[in-house]
C-alpha cells in the first residue's frame, strides 16, 4: 500500500520519524510464478513492522529483496533515503554497484531461520567476523562490543563454544548478537523461531522484545500472532504477493477489514 497523507497515524508518534526502509512497487518472479505483485512499504526510524501471511504469500522474498539477496524484477528499494542501484532487465536484473550494496548491507542486520553460523568458528569469532573484516574496525574494540552483545542475549558463557555445542535457541541468540555487532540501521528477522521448539522459541522472542523496547528499527517476518501483537508498531498482511491489509496492531487484529485476514487469523488461532 502506498504511503499517503491519509495513512493512519502510528499511536507511538513514530509516524513523524524519517523513513529508513522505503519499498516502492516491488515485483519478483521465480520462473512463471510471480511471488511479489507490486508491494510498497515504509519502515520508519525506531518502528517495528511485522510481516504476516500464509506460507507462499511473499513475506520472506520481500525481506530478502531489501538487502538484495533476491533482486526484484521491478520497483525500488531505498535504505536511509539512498536508492539501491539496479541494472538490466528481468530475468537478468542485477545490482549495479557491488561496492554500494556491500556498504548498505553492512548497515542491515539479517537473522535467518537457520542461524547460518560458521561451524568452524567459536561463537565469539562468529560475532566478530563482519565488524572486523567487512567494516574494518579495531579488533579490541570489536571484541569488547561482541562480548557485550553476547551478554545482552544471555549467552556470554558460550563465547568460546562452537555452534554445534549450543542448542537451537542459543544458536539463534548468537546469530542475533552477530547481527547487532555491526551496529545496524535496521534489523531484518526472517521467521527467527520457526526451527525451534516452544521453550527455545520463548528465549529468542524475549531477546527480540528487548530490542524492540530499545527502539530499534526492525522488520520481522513471523508466524507468531501473539508476538506480533506484543512487539509490532505496525502489522502488514501479505496475501498472494500483495498487501491485503496493514495498520496498527489494534487496527489489524482488533478491527480487521479483510475477509482473507479474518480467515488467516482464525486459522492461526486454531493452531
Amino acid at each position: 500500500m502506498q504511503e499517503t497523507a491519509s495513512a493512519p497515524p502510528i499511536a507511538t508518534g513514530k509516524a513523524k520519524r524519517p523513513p529508513i526502509i522505503e519499498i516502492g512497487d516491488l515485483h519478483k518472479s521465480f520462473g512463471p510464478v510471480e511471488v511479489l505483485k507490486g508491494v510498497s512499504l515504509v519502515a520508519r526510524e525506531g518502528e517495528v513492522v511485522a510481516l504476516i501471511g500464509s506460507s507462499g504469500s511473499g513475506k520472506s522474498t520481500l525481506l530478502r529483496c531489501i538487502n538484495m539477496l533476491e533482486v526484484p524484477d521491478q520497483g525500488t528499494v531505498k535504505v536511509a533515503g539512498e536508492p539501491i542501484g539496479l541494472a538490466g532487465k528481468p530475468p537478468h536484473r542485477h545490482v549495479a554497484d557491488e561496492a554500494q550494496i556491500r556498504r548498505i548491507r553492512s548497515g542491515l542486520g539479517m537473522v535467518f531461520q537457520s542461524f547460518n553460523l560458521w561451524s568452524h568458528m567459536s561463537i565469539l569469532d562468529n560475532v566478530m567476523e563482519a565488524p572486523i573484516h567487512v567494516q574494518k574496525r579495531d579488533r579490541n574494540e570489536v571484541r569488547a562490543e561482541a562480548l557485550a552483545m553476547l551478554e545482552k542475549v544471555g549467552i556470554l558463557a558460550k563465547a568460546d563454544a562452537y555452534p554445534a555445542q549450543l542448542s537451537g535457541g542459543q544458536q539463534q541468540r548468537a546469530a542475533i548478537a552477530r547481527a547487532l555487532c555491526i551496529n545496524p540501521k535496521v534489523m531484518l528477522f526472517d521467521e527467527p523461531t520457526s526451527a525451534l521448539d516452544p521453550e527455545l522459541e520463548a528465549e529468542v522472542l524475549r531477546v527480540i522484545k528487548i530490542l524492540a523496547d530499545e527502539g530499534r528499527t526492525m522488520i520481522l517476518v513471523t508466524h507468531d500472532m501473539g508476538f506480533a501483537r506484543t512487539v509490532a508498531d505496525r502489522v502488514v498482511f501479505l496475501h498472494l504477493g500483495q498487501i491485503e491489509e496493514e495498520g496498527t496492531v489494534d487496527e489489524v487484529f482488533g478491527s480487521t477489514r479483510s475477509t482473507r485476514l479474518k480467515q488467516f487469523l482464525s486459522a492461526a488461532a486454531s493452531h
